[in-house]
């Protein structure tokens, strides 16, 4: 009977299945391109499978490669936590603690909530795991997570730090030359910015209960940062949070058409409440985004 491949060959395997290339997996992982060619050779000959071709386009996984993803994924992700788990004392601020979020959380709400947390304790390293899917905390791709929408895994502690209040956006040197519009109709005269493949979330962009299709946009964009940066430039009329748009001086158009709210939460695997660092890095994003966005209460 063969013996299992060390777990450190998987963790190499899905680093080639999400970034497609020997080299730029290796980058991802800290490894060599030589050390991580070896593993993805070593693996093959254990399993006895081919698990990728080689493409003008760099890597293909076969299908048992595919096959084979899911689980993978899980054990890769159940090391990296093992890792931070043993990275510092549980009774002490010292170690790793990685945050899941998105882009424009990530970049707008977080940043001074991250510098002081690393100011007052020096001893922790913080990974900020951006994304705009929702992390999966159960099978420890994150230790806390910061998301628009409210958890709904068991096994999480939860806590509802806000809402915020989104608008219709432009930065007033795009208004200067075209007035900005007074009604729904007159909003669907101008440049809008908005996404370039529909999400559930992107329904969140309707008028009158219509949802804003795709083909309105004269600039699209799947990553949201990408879309903020073009209504800061001047480029159109965009979703914006309330409190990023006041602090770019972003003008509001339609304010009594366009005011939906999202929910902000961050969550955590209760097993980490005993965890020092896992707290207060926690708690510390609480305080955090409830001073941005004024408000909150526990759930879990």
């Amino acid at each position: 009977m063969k013996a299992a491949p060390d777990w450190s060959l998987y963790r190499s395997f899905c680093a080639v299945l999400r970034e497609g290339s020997l080299s730029a997996a290796a980058r991802s992982i800290g490894l060599s391109q030589p050390t991580l060619s070896r593993h993805i050779l070593a693996l093959e000959e254990a399993l006895g499978l081919t698990l990728f071709t080689r493409s003008p386009d760099g890597l293909l996984p076969t299908d048992e490669a595919m096959a084979m993803r899911e689980e993978a994924e899980a054990l890769a992700s159940a090391a990296d936590a093992l890792f931070r788990a043993a990275s510092g004392p549980l009774a002490h601020n010292v170690g790793t603690v990685r945050i899941a979020a998105s882009e424009v959380v990530a970049a707008e709400f977080i940043g001074p909530t991250l510098a002081g947390l690393r100011g007052g304790h020096p001893g922790l390293v913080l990974e900020v795991a951006v994304s705009n899917r929702i992390n999966d905390l159960l099978r420890r791709e994150a230790d806390i997570a910061v998301r628009m929408t409210r958890p709904v895994q068991t096994g999480l502690v939860a806590k509802l730090v806000g809402r915020s209040e989104l608008g219709l956006y432009a930065h007033p040197r795009y208004l200067e030359d075209l007035p900005a519009p007074g009604t729904a109709a007159e909003l669907f005269d101008h440049a809008l910015v908005g996404f370039d493949t529909p999400l559930v979330y992107t329904k969140t962009f309707a008028i009158d209960g219509v949802a804003v299709t795709r083909d309105r946009f004269a600039v699209r964009s799947d990553s949201d940062m990408a879309q903020l940066a073009a209504i800061r430039s001047g480029c159109g009329i965009g979703v914006c949070h309330q409190a990023i748009a006041e602090r770019s001086g972003l003008k509001r158009v339609l304010p009594d058409v366009f005011k939906p709210q999202v929910e902000c939460w961050i969550a955590m695997h209760q097993d980490m409440r005993s965890t020092t660092r896992h707290r207060t890095v926690f708690d510390a994003l609480a305080m955090g985004l409830e001073s941005f966005l004024e408000g909150g209460s526990d759930v879990g």
